[in-house]
């Protein structure tokens, strides 16, 4: 009998044991990945807190690759780019999500910086937006990081950036747009409107200032970069996250800040300007007084200009010798 009650004690301390006991390696991780499926099945992008970072992200184990965007969505955070940057990190991760390459391999997360500021201050980060790969195995090295200063948050740019450290490639689908569709319409009617009302009158379409001014404008936004932007979509604007000192003209060669095309654009415009005063000076009909006024301005117009559009080549080659009037 009191074999018996000893072999039944034994047993239920056995038992006990076998319940108290810390769960492996492999049923927390197991854990893990199902708890990131479910949220990535209700929200792509997976929005993380300091707890849900540490443990999902930084903590081991893990066989499953993290690609974190680092942001500032508050308003009162002055970062004027970190709303179109998420766009597009949700349309990466969405067309992530409906690919045929989706698996519990690759996870998305979002860290904003009112959530975390332990997070932005353990990882160094002094600016936002930010886009870092954690990898599933070994250290995170200096490419795990995103250039964006170089190659802008455009959603294909960043898919690229992901195929190199995860070797998964992900073809990009965007939202249907009729934004485009409507505005061509629309351009449609207003030139077909004008052409049925002047009809009896097509005398402009051989008008050279016309073609001439119309040239002039695709010209201008074709080599201050517009489609540069287009591509690579750079941010408006460089906060210095130092000084919070704010740039306009990106500082190398090998990047862009859309308002550097625009102010590259309103200096060509008026170099062509000063180009076509001077070309007025020529014209005999003209009042002599006037034609001076058209040849002194045209030529302060151009030198003054082409100087200053020589001192933004200079701000982004440091090494070119030449400068003219300002440098």
């Amino acid at each position: 009998m009191n074999a018996i009650k000893g072999s039944l004690i034994l047993f239920i301390i056995g038992l006990f044991c076998h319940t108290a006991s810390p769960k492996t390696k492999q049923e927390v991780l197991q854990e893990k990945v199902h708890q990131l499926m479910e949220w990535s099945n209700r929200r792509t992008v997976i929005q993380m807190g300091g707890s849900k970072f540490a443990n999902y992200v930084k903590s081991k184990p893990r066989n499953y690759s993290v690609i974190v965007m680092f942001t500032a969505l508050n308003p009162k955070r002055g970062c004027s780019v970190c709303q179109e940057a998420s766009d597009e990190f949700t349309i990466l991760a969405n067309s992530y999500r409906f690919s045929p390459a989706y698996s519990n391999s690759l996870f998305f997360g979002v860290v904003d910086f009112d959530d975390g500021q332990d997070i932005f201050r353990t990882l160094g980060l002094n600016s936002a937006p930010a886009f870092i790969h954690f990898p599933a195995k070994g250290k995170r090295k200096a490419v795990d990081t995103y250039d964006i200063q170089r190659y802008g948050f455009h959603a294909d740019n960043i898919a690229k950036w992901m195929a190199e450290r995860t070797e998964i490639v992900v073809r990009i689908f965007r939202p249907p747009n009729y934004m485009g569709t409507v505005v061509l319409v629309l351009l449609f009617s207003l030139a077909g409107g004008l052409l049925y009302v002047r009809r009896n009158s097509l005398d402009f379409f051989y008008n050279k200032t016309f073609w001439g001014v119309l040239s002039i404008f695709i010209v201008l936004g074709m080599t201050s970069g517009q489609m540069w932007n287009h591509i690579r979509g750079p941010p408006y604007y460089h906060r210095n996250p130092q000084n919070g000192a704010i740039h306009y003209i990106h500082g190398s060669s090998q990047g862009q800040l859309v308002a550097e095309t625009h102010l590259v654009m309103l200096i060509n415009a008026a170099i062509v300007v000063g180009f076509a005063l001077l070309s007025e000076v020529h014209n005999p009909e003209m009042e002599v007084s006037k034609r001076r006024v058209f040849a002194i301005g045209g030529l302060v117009m151009v030198v003054f200009f082409f100087s200053l559009l020589i001192s933004v080549f200079r701000r982004k080659y440091q090494s070119y010798p030449y400068s003219l009037l300002i440098r």
